[in-house]
């Protein structure tokens, strides 16, 4: 009888012989019918959708806006122009007070009356509008500069672009104007016009000396009513430092919007954007305080700390720091000025066009467009970053901004008050999701639904603001943002940068 160790050894020689056959089997295993592959198609791979947002910038000093059909222009100082489908890229099509520029025929002799008048052969901002006859009018004005030496007229074309035939001078300033009061009566400069909510034609005008003015005007001529004068002062006196005015109705707040910048419009100057508002085309204009814009004026010339207090400061001196993660040359304004808005009925959107100078670039300026809200309080308040439209997003981007989205790490700008030089740097805070404001700026935040925002600062102040999406060039990524206005006329700027 076998024992076990006999038969360990038995097993372990099967073992052996199987694995010198290289089987693990006994047997010998099938030939395997051959099996023909399916094709298999292979799913085609959609590539990740990019972001291609482009601007094309150009300079043109207090831009004057007006859209015609699909396309916007911009007209300023010096007989510049540029136009544009998209508010992103522009395009200068005129430059130059010379006889080459393709606005007149000859502007030099075409104008040879306002020169002699104004003794400069230059022109400051002009506004184009089309009136009831389909025409083009070109409201243009010639200054001396360093005297409110002023001549304005009109022009006409069959085309915005021109050639402007000119018509006739309406409005003359300083030199041998019987009675003229520098400091009571305006400078005839940067004209504006408006069609009022009864389609009533309206011209805002004015510069330094005696302020901004109103004058009532002709449909049918594109002249002033008679017997006006230089119309109704709306505010400024004594060489206050206030111009650039333009007027735009909210059809959803009922209000007119006047816009126009305090401060010298150099970079030293501390040119700022404010805004003022009436239910009257031609005022009373007030603040949110209720103080009437008739009443602003220095105690003497450029007397700064006088006005400041006035109006509602929508931008001035700014410069977002560069995030973690940001690239890029760092984002900021410096005397931005010279602003007109348009509004677009289809979208209910509304748009700020103005001519900016930039940080450290010294008098280099180039057009910019921000949207522009009106907040629950009835005052407009301007978006933090330049207008790029969400469909550019490279992923689908919807306008409403929940409150979980408005939670997060922000760079908060303070425009203040005053007019100044100094650009307001950034600072990091936070809104928590329990309602509270931490980091650098403290304080206390409420989503109110409709993208509407109330931020409540310790340092003092109530913003009403609006939450959006906007496109913030260092990041390459559209952020979400808020803007809010305080009753005292101060604006704060916020754009996200995580969670």
């Amino acid at each position: 009888m076998f024992n076990k160790q006999i038969l360990r050894s038995m097993a372990i020689a099967v073992t052996m012989a199987l694995s010198a056959c290289g089987g693990g089997s006994a047997y010998t295993a099938a030939t395997p019918t051959p099996v023909t592959p399916t094709p298999v198609t292979p799913t085609p791979v959609t590539p990740a959708p990019t972001v291609s947002i482009t601007f094309n910038n150009v300079s043109v000093h207090d831009p004057a806006a007006v859209k015609i059909g699909s396309t916007y222009y911009s007209f300023g100082s010096h007989l510049a122009a540029a136009k544009t489908t998209d508010l992103m890229n522009w395009t200068k099509i005129a430059d130059g007070v010379t006889n080459s520029n393709s606005l007149f025929n000859n502007v030099v002799t075409a104008l040879a009356d306002t020169f002699a008048w104004s003794t400069v052969v230059d022109l400051w901002r002009p506004y184009v509008i089309q009136l009831a006859d389909g025409k083009f009018y070109m409201y243009y004005d010639s200054c001396q500069g360093s005297s409110p030496l002023s001549a304005m007229g009109v022009a006409v074309a069959d085309k915005i672009e021109g050639p402007y035939v000119n018509k006739q001078i309406i409005l003359k300033s300083g030199g041998s104007v019987a009675g003229y009061n520098v400091n009571t009566q305006p400078n005839v400069v940067d004209p504006y016009l408006f069609h009022d909510a009864s389609n009533k034609l309206w011209m805002i005008y004015g510069s330094y000396s005696g302020g901004i003015f109103i004058l009532a005007m002709d449909e049918s001529t594109g002249l002033p009513l008679a017997n006006q004068g230089y119309g109704k002062h709306l505010m400024g006196g004594n060489s206050s430092t206030i111009e650039g005015s333009s007027v735009i109705y909210s059809p959803q707040s009922k209000y007119y919007y006047m816009l126009f910048t305090f401060g010298g419009l150099d970079a030293a100057g501390g040119y700022n954007i404010r805004a003022a508002r009436s239910l009257n085309p031609d005022g009373p204009y007030l603040d949110a305080k209720g103080k009437d814009m008739n009443d602003v004026k220095g105690s003497f010339a450029f007397d700064n700390a006088s006005i400041a207090p006035y109006a509602q400061k929508l931008m001035g001196n700014y410069q977002f720091a560069l995030a973690t993660g940001e690239t890029g040359t760092a984002l900021g304004y410096v005397s931005p000025g010279g602003a007109t808005a348009l509004y677009e009925a289809a979208s209910s959107q509304y748009f700020l066009v103005f001519h900016t100078r930039f940080p450290n670039t010294g008098e280099a300026h180039e057009i910019r467009v921000h949207e522009m809200f009106i907040n629950a309080d009835g005052w407009p308040v301007v978006a933090p970053f330049r207008y790029a439209p969400l469909s550019k997003s490279a992923t689908t981007l919807v306008a409403a901004i929940t409150s979980t989205e408005a939670q997060g790490s922000y760079k908060i700008v303070n425009h203040g008050k005053d007019i100044t030089a100094t650009i307001k740097a950034s600072q990091n805070s936070k809104l928590n999701a329990d309602g509270t404001i931490s980091g650098a700026v403290t304080g206390s935040w409420k989503h109110n639904g409709s993208n509407n925002i109330t931020i409540t600062l310790d340092s003092g102040g109530v913003f009403s603001g609006v939450l959006s999406r906007q496109w913030n060039t260092n990041a390459d990524s559209f952020v979400v943002t808020f803007t809010a206005q305080s009753s005292d006329g101060v604006s704060i700027w916020g754009a996200r940068t995580g969670g």
